[in-house]
Order: C-alpha cells, then sequence, then structure tokens
C-alpha cells in the first residue's frame, strides 16, 4: 500500500468533518496520521510526536484561510486576540515542551481522555452564553496560555477550548469562532516551529524537520480546504441531532483507541 497517496484523503476527511462540527482537523489528523505512520515501521513514540507536530503545521495554514473569512464579516474580536496572545504563544511552547517529555503511553492515555471528555461533552451539549465579563489581563494571560498548552499538547485546533471560553464570558457565537479561529494561528505556527527545534536531533525519518512530516503536511493541506467546504454544505442539511450523535461516537471510538493501544 502507497501510504503517501493516503494523505490527501486524511485532508480530506479532517477537512470534511471540520466543516461539519466546526472542529480543529487535528481530532482526525492526529489518530490518523499514528496510525499510517505505524504502518511505515516508525516507532510509536516518535510517531505520535510527528502526528502531533504535522497536525499543528497543516492547522497553520488552514487557520489563517478560516480567520480572514471570519475577519471579512467582522467576527474577530481583535481585543480579545491581542490579550490572549502572550499566553498562547507561552501555552504552545510548553504544551509541545511537555509532549516531547512525557513518553508516547502517557500521552496516548491523556489524548483518550481528552477525547472521551470531549465526547460527554458534545453529548450533554454543555454549550452556553454566559453573562460573565471577560478577564482582565491577567486572567485572559492565564486562559491563553492554558488552551495554548493543551491545544500544542495534542496537536489540534484551539477552538474546541477557546469558543465555549469565550461564549462563557458573553462572547456571541459568531464572535467566539471568528475569535477562535484568529487565536488558532499562533497557537498552530508556534507550536509547529517548537515542534520543528525540539525534535531536530530526535527523528531519522526521511522528509522531515523535527517533528513535522513534509509528505503528510503537503497531501493533508491540498485537500483539507475543498473537503471543509463540501463539510459546510453537507452539515446544512442535516439534522443537528445526526451530527451530534455522529460526532460523539467517532470521538469515542478515537478516544477508546488511544486508550486501548
Amino acid at each position: 500500500m502507497n501510504e503517501i497517496a493516503i494523505y490527501p484523503l486524511i485532508g480530506l476527511l479532517a477537512g470534511f468533518l471540520a466543516g461539519i462540527f466546526g472542529i480543529g482537523g487535528g481530532v482526525v489528523i492526529v489518530p490518523l496520521l499514528v496510525t499510517i505512520l505505524g504502518w511505515q515501521q516508525v516507532d510509536d513514540d516518535l510517531a505520535l510526536s510527528l502526528a502531533v507536530g504535522t497536525s499543528l503545521a497543516t492547522i497553520a495554514v488552514t487557520s489563517i484561510s478560516s480567520a480572514r473569512a471570519h475577519y471579512r464579516h467582522g467576527n474577530v474580536r481583535r481585543d480579545c486576540v491581542w490579550l490572549l496572545l502572550p499566553g498562547l504563544v507561552f501555552g504552545a511552547i510548553n504544551g509541545v515542551v511537555v509532549g516531547d517529555v512525557l513518553s508516547g503511553k502517557t500521552l496516548s492515555l491523556l489524548l483518550g481522555v481528552f477525547f472521551l471528555i470531549l465526547a460527554i461533552k458534545v453529548l450533554v451539549n454543555s454549550r452556553s452564553v454566559g453573562s460573565y465579563p471577560l478577564p482582565g489581563r491577567n486572567g485572559m494571560l492565564i486562559a491563553g496560555s492554558s488552551i495554548g498548552l493543551a491545544s500544542a499538547l495534542f496537536g489540534i485546533g484551539g477552538g474546541t477550548l477557546m469558543v465555549p471560553f469565550l461564549e462563557r464570558h458573553s462572547i456571541p457565537m459568531r464572535q467566539a469562532v471568528g475569535t477562535s479561529a484568529a487565536a488558532g494561528i499562533p497557537i498552530a505556527i508556534v507550536g509547529a516551529i517548537t515542534a520543528m527545534v525540539v525534535g531536530d536531533t530526535k527523528t531519522s525519518v526521511s522528509w522531515t524537520t523535527g517533528y513535522v512530516y513534509w509528505p503528510a503536511f503537503v497531501g493533508i493541506v491540498i485537500l483539507s480546504m475543498p473537503g471543509a467546504k463540501l463539510g459546510a454544505l453537507v452539515a446544512s442539511r442535516l439534522k443537528a441531532k445526526v451530527l451530534k450523535l455522529t460526532f460523539a461516537g467517532l470521538l469515542i471510538v478515537v478516544g477508546l483507541n488511544f486508550l486501548l493501544s
């Protein structure tokens, strides 16, 4: 089997699901890349690091396009982005560093638990717009650091955590999504660069820079955007309950896979 040919299909699937569910493609990219790199006889620990680093690199590209679209429609709260930015950068760097220190088994367990918690959140539909004001500068620094760390550690887009945070603090849904897309850019870029630096001497896999595997990056990026457009079209025609149950089921399968691997 030619694994290289599968990467565009991963990009198509990641974009498709991102378009349907409004999630970062890393939820799909990371587990699938781990599987394919395993087929290529890459060590389990290294495969997970490469999957996370490559996922962050792809998100850096796709999030720019998404953020530009939201910005044109006036849905990016620049004040929030600037307040979050120092924490996002700090958290993204530390997320990659922590992931590099943890064993592959520990990181797999953390990923499994994270995906199962996310599945429960989807099923109980805990999203709600709160009436709390945005925290001050220190509070935004802490929030940005936490979101950046978790997003870079797991190789996912920041929207999974950022959107609920902003909604809870009185930011309307459209602005929360747009602001999250913009805030995801520094997480992904800084995380990907850190992954390249941290993994510089730790991989013998060809066509890599640190923990970024370029054949997968190129293949995924090529079809992720068309996939997202297709997913958005499908989402507009499916019932919300069907979408929610399907997404939750996907997360449960992925989470159990990481826990049992």
